[in-house]
């Protein structure tokens, strides 16, 4: 005699329409939040330095001050402007010769290509100013050039930056799997943390070791670089393994939304916060993404720079999913009671007294 399984009902069929019309919209809204940065990118506010004559400084302001690309930063010489661009205060700077002297356009390549790039076209136009003023003073167009100086260069093993930008998305995948792998496998609280500890630790000096000692675009100390990959291992996987802690699974969702869908579109790796539309990039710079990504650059590439806002958030996003792990951990602890069986009976214990 065979026994015949009962079949699964069928999903009924306006339920799957539904789904489908859900999943696009959800497709959509991933599409959406990788494009539309890029979408509403603009070249604008992008911080430069200026320095010469005041009245040369006023009418370069009055030409190009109205298109709004430029957000210029006084400084008080060349001196002063290579200051501002290795602190990270400015992407470039414009230097303004007195009299006969040419400009000169410094540039930060290793901070932005694009804004280096968008500097070194405006030393084409001041080019053809100079020119055009040379050879109305009966003079030699050819003999004044307008220098253009990159004052922090890339290095000869990523020449045009490419590298340094695209691994802000192997970063962010990489804590994501640590978070996702430990929150499933790993269970305890305390085991959690230990877990995504090692996990920050290993991973921040392998990722060193692959960027820096084998493909070369890391630049700069080894053990600073390898404990800012960990940190950024740490504050994404802490902050997955949190909410997983505090909301179930539904915790790896949320984390892995903000982190992926939201921190790395955020990130302006390619390219400087300041061209996202506003308040949009400033906020990126507070996500674990962007913060990475411009710690990173930073200690490549600018020593002098102050770098304890990229520190500072990071380790609070570490330190977020640390404290969502242990909440979640001594919410689900059971009350301690004492069994009822345990208990003698008040007049059984006044018995045993006597």
């Amino acid at each position: 005699m065979s026994t015949a399984t009962p079949s699964q009902p069928h999903t009924k069929w306006a339920a799957a329409a539904l789904i489908g019309v859900v999943a696009s919209v959800l497709l959509a809204v991933v599409v959406l939040a990788f494009l539309w940065p890029s979408k509403t990118s603009q070249t604008h506010n992008l911080p430069v330095g200026i320095a010469g004559p005041e009245a040369s400084v006023t009418a370069l302001k009055n030409a190009v001050g109205a298109s709004g690309t430029f957000d210029f930063v006084s400084a008080g010489d060349r001196a002063d402007a290579v200051r501002q661009i290795e602190s990270r205060e400015t992407y470039g700077a414009i230097v303004l010769g007195a009299g006969t002297t040419p400009p000169e356009v410094l540039t930060a390549p290793a901070g932005s290509a694009a804004a280096a790039q968008i500097l070194t076209g405006v030393a084409a136009q001041l080019q053809a100013q100079v020119s055009q003023q040379v050879a109305a003073a009966g003079g030699n167009p050819a003999a004044v050039k307008v220098a253009v100086t990159p004052v922090v260069p890339l290095s000869s093993s990523d020449p045009s930056g490419a590298g340094l930008a695209s691994a802000s998305f192997p970063l962010a995948i990489g804590g994501m799997i640590g978070g996702i792998v430990i929150s499933l496998l790993v269970v305890g609280a305390m085991r959690r943390l230990l877990a995504v500890a090692g996990f920050a630790v290993a991973a921040g000096l392998v990722i060193a070791f692959i960027m820096q000692t084998w493909f070369q675009y890391l630049q700069g100390d080894f053990l600073t670089n390898a404990l800012a990959m960990g940190l950024t291992m740490l504050a994404t996987s802490g902050f997955i393994i949190g909410c997983t802690s505090l909301l179930g699974r539904a915790g790896i969702a949320i984390g892995s939304v903000l982190t992926m869908f939201i921190g790395n579109p955020l990130s302006a790796a390619a390219t400087p916060w300041q061209f996202l539309a506003e308040p949009w990039g400033a906020i990126g710079q507070f996500l674990v993404p962007g913060a990475s990504g411009t710690l990173i650059r930073t200690l490549s590439y600018f020593p002098n720079a102050d770098s304890s806002q990229q520190w500072w958030t990071l380790g609070g996003w570490a330190a977020l999913g640390i404290v969502l792990t242990l909440v979640g951990h001594f919410r689900s602890r059971p009350g301690m009671h004492v069994p009822e069986s345990t208990i003698e009976h008040p007049t059984e214990v006044r018995h045993a007294a006597v």
